[in-house]
């Protein structure tokens, strides 16, 4: 299948694109120039170079695909005027037998904090700020699912695996001594290992009658102090775990620090449905393995 990707180089897209490629499919990836062409190709992927935000650069490229997942977001003021003219293009673009599939990228955040049964992919919106921009960008994939295209949105818990993200933020903190916790770290974070993450989107690439919304988190269900404890013994000297609280945080972190702060247990029982099982369900059971992934992540992107 041939698939026009969005963000291949991203946290998140880059482990799409390696599992669509390990399933033996044509990636056309979204690059905004050569240095990132020449590493989706060294990944086994077809460079598209363009701006996210001027989809007459890449429209044809996405055209020509059976399907597009997007996956990249942009920065500062670009960032909803960007993801509204790439939702508005992709669900707009030519018919073509067989139709197309859409897969777009949303997030935990849109959703409220839970009880302790969990929510599933019917739980009502309760977006904290910084994601509220999401929910009618969700609601504008969903909509636009008819004759010929089906849409998908992925709503990944926090990411985890290499040297990015939150969880990789966490390594790095431990690793400079000091650990800084939003509120008590009693709250749940919903988790996702990158690898099983990039699966599931592959999963649902292949899968024809897949649609509307899929959760994806490990389930394993982690409260905050934790895994911030599992990290802080993977480094020789124990750092210090400083506890901010919540409106302290908000002076100097922003909307940022409600969203970590937030008390979500979720469930994926639609990416179950899929076949779909995580490898990885836990940070803390498995720090070690993943401090190695994020020190070999750090010294790889220390020597480029």
């Amino acid at each position: 299948m041939r698939i026009f990707l969005t963000g291949g180089t991203g946290y998140i897209g880059s482990a799409v694109l390696d599992s669509l490629v390990r399933a033996g499919h044509r990636v056309d990836a979204l690059v905004r120039n050569s240095e990132r062409a020449a590493l989706v190709q060294a990944r086994g992927a077809h460079p598209v170079i363009g701006d996210l935000a001027a989809p007459a650069t890449w429209a044809e490229a996405a055209s020509g695909a059976e399907g597009a997942i997007h996956t990249a977001l942009d920065h500062g003021a670009r960032l909803v005027p960007a993801d509204e003219a790439v939702i508005a293009t992709l669900t707009s673009l030519p018919p073509r037998d067989g139709g197309r599939f859409l897969i777009y990228t949303s997030g935990i955040w849109v959703l409220g904090s839970t009880s302790n049964l969990g929510a599933d992919e019917a739980a009502p919106y309760d977006p904290v700020e910084i994601s509220a921009w999401r929910v009618p960008h969700e609601r504008r994939v969903l909509d636009a699912q008819g004759e010929g295209l089906r849409t998908v949105v992925v709503r990944p818990g926090i990411v985890y695996g290499g040297s990015d993200g939150i969880v990789g933020d966490l390594f790095r903190d431990a690793a400079n001594g000091l650990i800084r916790v939003v509120g008590e770290g009693r709250n749940h974070w919903p988790l996702v290992y990158d690898r099983d993450l990039g699966d599931l989107y592959a999963r649902l690439a292949a899968a024809q009658d897949a649609s509307g919304v899929f959760h994806a988190n490990d389930e394993g269900d982690e409260r905050v102090a934790d895994l911030v404890s599992a990290i802080a013994a993977q480094v020789p000297s124990a750092p210090s775990i400083r506890h901010i609280p919540l409106p302290e945080a908000r002076q100097k972190m922003g909307a940022y620090a409600d969203a970590l702060a937030r008390d979500q247990i979720l469930r994926s029982p639609r990416a179950h449905a899929l076949g779909w099982r995580p490898t990885l369900r836990s940070v803390a059971e498995n720090a070690a393995r993943l401090f190695e992934e994020w020190r070999h992540g750090t010294q790889a992107t220390e020597k480029h």
